[in-house]
């Protein structure tokens, strides 16, 4: 979701830099492995263990991260090129989609309502499942209650956590990198943009995931 479909990895990004600024603590490079693609709560955990003197309790700087990202996405829902019209194909051919996020509820429903409730089947957010990207249980749920194999089903991710997560379900990939580079690899397409991405690439994607 975040970065896939609506332009709102670069406000998450911004929510984490502003708060670790504020306690001490600015973001660097090396931490956008655990800042990217990441739930709050693996966020906060992060940053509480590599040592921000102002750090709160990690709970409650998890919340404060939510709370904080979630305004930002309230104010500012953005789809990204190709997005919409690409929904909008999906939904003519009866295909089903979903939302698999790692962010809480509150921010995967401000995305849902804003690009359209109807044109998804379901949402998995953070509270979800157990575990989270990277880990393979968001995509196993959504796969599960689509009714569809996994193998079956194709996941465009736009972050390595993300790409993990999915592979991990056994599902093909289309990465369309966001921040981080991600290489091509076995069953994994990637493309810098959904802007040339239509109903057949998607249909052959998953289609030659089968053969191999």
């Amino acid at each position: 979701m975040d970065g896939t479909l609506v332009d709102t990895e670069r406000l998450w990004c911004a929510t984490v830099e502003q708060i670790a600024a504020r306690m001490g603590r600015p973001l660097t490079d090396a931490d956008m492995a655990h800042v990217l693609g990441r739930p709050a709560a693996y966020t906060a955990a992060h940053l509480h263990r590599t040592g921000a003197p102002a750090a709160p309790a990690i709970g409650a700087l998890a919340e404060e991260l939510d709370t904080a990202f979630a305004a930002r996405v309230a104010d500012e829902v953005i789809p990204l090129p190709g997005v919409p019209r690409l929904l909008d194909e999906l939904v003519t051919a009866a295909v089903p989609a979903a939302i698999v996020s790692a962010s809480s509820r509150q921010v995967v429903d401000l995305v849902h309502g804003a690009l359209g409730a109807d044109r998804f089947a379901l949402t998995v957010a953070v509270e979800d499942t157990v575990r989270t990207k990277p880990a393979p249980d968001p995509y196993l749920t959504a796969a599960a209650a689509l009714g569809v194999e996994p193998r079956k089903c194709l996941v465009v991710e736009d972050t390595p956590t993300g790409v993990a997560a999915a592979e991990a379900a056994g599902c093909p990939v289309l990465a369309v990198p966001s921040t981080v580079p991600i290489r091509p690899a076995a069953n994994r397409t990637v493309l810098d943009s959904l802007e040339r991405v239509d109903l057949a690439l998607l249909s052959f994607l998953v289609t030659s995931a089968q053969g191999n």
